[in-house]
């Protein structure tokens, strides 16, 4: 693109689709009070914020006595939804959470859509830091095909790319290896792989499921997430 069509194009590795979500319930109580000339901005809700087993959002509705009047309660659902687009670690979507809300209070003036809206997202912020929010990683499901000469390196490079291996398969002088190895640890490989088995393997690959990064890897998505943000 560069050399052909002389478009200024920004290179670099492959990106991630990291995750966030939570691992604890934490409670929230939070009061968005704003005062302009005229009339301000009032809003408060109370509830709290869970794991989600199944799904990546639910919006639980337990306000009893109308402290936050009806027209309000879509209001903290959209705020919710808005705060799921970046976490805070970092900036990846957050997915797998339950948002209930069981109190609240309005002002008969001041209070509005928007008014709530920022309530509830103040409200997510505050729990979501005593959540104890982790980084998920898509994880693909690998599958190696070689000589069997060859299958200690391809064990080998699965495992130095965090791979676990699930089974393996031989077939004559053929052997099938199966793991599963985080996406993040996958670009390069198949130089690598042509490298290690003198082009004798070849490997395909498809999404799994998403697990948490391990620590290691957490500190260092979050470190360079903070640098990119300055």
């Amino acid at each position: 693109m560069k050399r052909e069509y002389k478009a200024e194009v920004t290179v670099g590795a492959p990106q991630v689709a990291y995750r966030e979500t939570i691992t604890q319930r934490a409670d929230f109580n939070y009061t968005h009070k704003k005062q302009t000339g005229g009339s301000g901005q009032f809003g408060r809700v109370a509830g709290y914020i869970e794991p989600l087993e199944e799904g990546e959002y639910e919006f639980v509705d337990q306000i009893v006595g109308g402290s936050v009047p009806r027209e309000y309660i879509p209001s903290c659902d959209k705020g919710f939804q808005k705060c799921l687009e970046k976490g805070s670690l970092v900036g990846a979507h957050v997915t797998g959470v339950r948002c209930a809300i069981n109190d609240g209070a309005s002002h008969a003036v001041d209070s509005s859509d928007i008014a709530f809206q920022l309530a509830a997202m103040g409200g997510f912020k505050e729990a979501y830091a005593k959540a104890k929010p982790v980084i998920m990683e898509p994880i693909m499901k690998v599958a190696v095909e070689g000589p069997t000469e060859f299958q200690g390196s391809i064990m080998g490079s699965l495992n130095q790319r965090r791979g676990m291996i699930i089974g393996t398969n031989e077939e004559d002088a053929y052997t099938v290896i199966e793991a599963e190895v985080p996406l993040s640890e996958m670009f390069g490989y198949s130089t690598d792989l042509r490298s290690l088995t003198q082009g004798k393997a070849e490997f395909t690959m498809e999404f799994a499921t998403y697990r948490p990064v391990p620590k290691s890897v957490a500190e260092e998505l979050i470190a360079k997430a903070q640098k990119s943000k300055k």
